[in-house]
This record gives C-alpha cells, structure tokens and sequence, in this order.
C-alpha cells in the first residue's frame, strides 16, 4: 500500500521536495490543500504544477480511511464507522456539547478517536479487544479520523479524547506523531490543553508522555479503587498495580499543569459501592484529582449490568462530600452501540457472514 500524503510533516515534505528539485514553497501548498481546504483528490492542487502532481498521485495515496457506516444516536451523538485501507475497521464516537465531560466548558464538540484495530489489554468491561489486537493505526490515521468526523458532521470538533479502541500509549511513537498533525497550524490547529490521552496505565509510557512537551491532558481509566478490585476487571493492574500507577501519575503532575482526570466506569456489583467510593476519594484527592463517573454500557458476550440511576447518584455524592470534583455523565449514545468497539465488532462479523 501507498502511504499517505496526510502523514507527512513539513520537514517530510522539504526532503521530498529538495529530491524532486523542487522549491520549497511548494510544501506549504500541499498542506494547505490537505489540511485547510480539505482536498479530496490530488488533481484539485491546481497550484502545484503537472509533474509535482503526477509524482504524488505515483508516490501516494491521499486519504488512509473512508466512511463506512454512520450511527445517530436519540441524543444527538453520532457514531463513525471508518474502512482502512487494509479493509479493517476503526470507529469513533462525536459527542455534543457537555459540561460534565473534561472540564467545565459547555460549548465542548468532543471527539473520541481510535489509536489500534483492536486492543491487547483485555479489560473486561471493554469491546474493543474481545477480537484481539490486530495492529495499531499509524498518524494520519489517527488523525484523519478528525477530518472525516467533521466532514460527515457538519461541525468543527473542539475537543478530542483518544479512547475510543485501543490503548494509546501502547501506539506512543504514532501517538506522539498525530498528535504533532492534530495540534499544528499548518494540520488541524486545536489546541494541546484540548486533548486528552486516555491509558489504563501503562507505567513507562506515562513517564515518557509526561517529558514531551505539550500541555495535553491525561485521563487514567481506573474503573477500580483497590488492587483487588482494578484486578478483576483490568489484567494491566496485575504488571503495574495502583502503587506504580499513582508514582508516575505524581510524576505526571509535577510536569504538566492540567488536572488529571481519573475515569470511572460503574459496574454493579464489582465497583460501584460506597466502600470504593471512600477509597477513591482518597485516591482522587491525593493527586488533586477529577472524577469521570460512567454507568457502564451494555455489551453483547460481556456480562456486566449498569447501576440503576440512583446508586450512581449516590456514588457522586459520597465523592462530592469527601471534597473531590466529580461529574457523572449518564452517558450519551447509549442507543447506538457506543462503547468503544462494538460497532466494528458487528461489521467485521457481518463481513465474515458473508464470506461463509
């Protein structure tokens, strides 16, 4: 396969150029085609000339995934299925304007985009590795998933969250590099302090993340207060449990300024009682912490049940009252499959149905 014009920086396309002998003005047009004006063909850049042009249509293909199926939940959230060129699948969830999600904003247009095909890590809760890890996605198909979303929504995304399949700091030289594309004048233009990476903890990488030098967000999806229960739902807990965990979380705090966000997803029976409310609370304040509370999602094959509305209010409330800020976010998009790789998992069934 060709690789993508989209993935390529400014300092990419200079070497390109300097090969071709061409000027190197010719690299800013090409990016302003790509990522301002949105071409969708090479033959649209009528400021390139003939030979330039014919030499990227040989040399590359323009956009690494195109649309293949579109959710529209009750609620207003929009449900993206994306076809790599490689004939896998990859999927990623606009959700409207909320408050409770990230911070205070109430104009937030959020984002959450994929960093793999499929997950390694198994949480348990999670669909997106219940086919196993396949590959992960390279740069510009991370961030091609902005464009596309935006194309197909008729809205300008504003806030992007990479949780949607996969682990993103399991992808994190590809990570490092969309996120360069996303927050770049000459590429997408949003901020760095509006996005959020979104790990089960992966301890190293979290390190890693902490020394570069944007000021992007991190989320930990906890989804446990206590070694024990973190390990019944998330094996990552058993290589790096809460100990490790919260040691590079406080290295994180030291070199970033935002608050670190720490996601909680409320499954009854498992982790939504009041004694891991308490734990959490200490855990949540020790870090000067937020708290993201998700009823859980309904999944086929998994078994888990959400709590009822006013067990998960009662969950908030013991945080609220510990002194902790805390949102609970009675989930959008419930009525389209929106946990993270359902949709995928039922193309992809569909697709072997058919070959059958």
């Amino acid at each position: 396969m060709l690789p993508s014009l989209f993935n390529q920086t400014p300092a990419d396309l200079a070497d390109l150029l300097e090969g071709l002998g061409e000027p190197s003005y010719r690299g800013t047009q090409i990016l302003e085609w790509l990522w301002q004006k949105r071409s969708t063909s090479i033959d649209e850049m009528s400021n390139l000339p003939t030979r330039l042009r014919d030499h990227l249509k040989e040399s590359f293909t323009l956009r690494p995934l195109t649309p293949a199926r579109t959710q529209g939940s009750l609620d207003s959230t929009r449900k993206f299925l994306f076809r790599l060129q490689d004939g896998r699948y990859v999927e990623c969830v606009l959700i409207p304007a909320s408050p409770a999600l990230y911070g205070e904003r109430s104009d937030r247009r959020t984002l959450c985009v994929s960093s793999q095909v499929g997950c390694a890590y198994g949480c348990k809760f999670c669909a997106s590795g219940l086919d196993g890890f396949t590959r992960n996605l390279t740069a510009d198909e991370i961030a091609g998933q902005v464009l596309l979303a935006e194309e197909l929504s008729g809205t300008n995304v504003n806030n992007i969250v990479f949780m949607g399949m996969g682990e993103p700091l399991a992808n994190l030289s590809h990570l490092i590099k969309a996120l360069e594309l996303i927050t770049a004048p000459w590429g997408l233009g949003i901020g760095a302090r509006r996005l959020t990476v979104s790990t089960a903890g992966l301890v190293p990488q979290i390190r890693r993340l902490a020394d570069h030098p944007q000021q992007i967000r991190l989320a930990i999806s906890l989804h446990g207060a206590s070694d024990e229960v973190r390990d019944r739902i998330m094996p990552i807990n058993r290589k790096w449990p809460m100990s490790e965990l919260f040691n590079a979380l406080r290295y994180w705090t030291e070199r970033k300024k935002q608050t670190i966000t720490l996601e909680y997803i409320l499954i009854d029976g498992v982790n939504a009682d009041l004694a891991q409310a308490g734990l959490l609370a200490q855990r949540a304040k020790s870090l000067r912490a937020k708290v993201n509370l998700i009823p859980c999602n309904t999944v086929e094959g998994l078994p888990w049940k959400r709590p009822d509305e006013p067990q998960c209010r009662a969950f908030r409330d013991s945080l609220v009252k510990s002194g902790v800020l805390a949102t609970l976010r009675l989930e959008k998009g419930h009525d389209i499959d929106a946990a993270c790789g359902q949709l995928r998992l039922k193309e992809e069934k569909k697709g072997r149905e058919d070959v059958d």
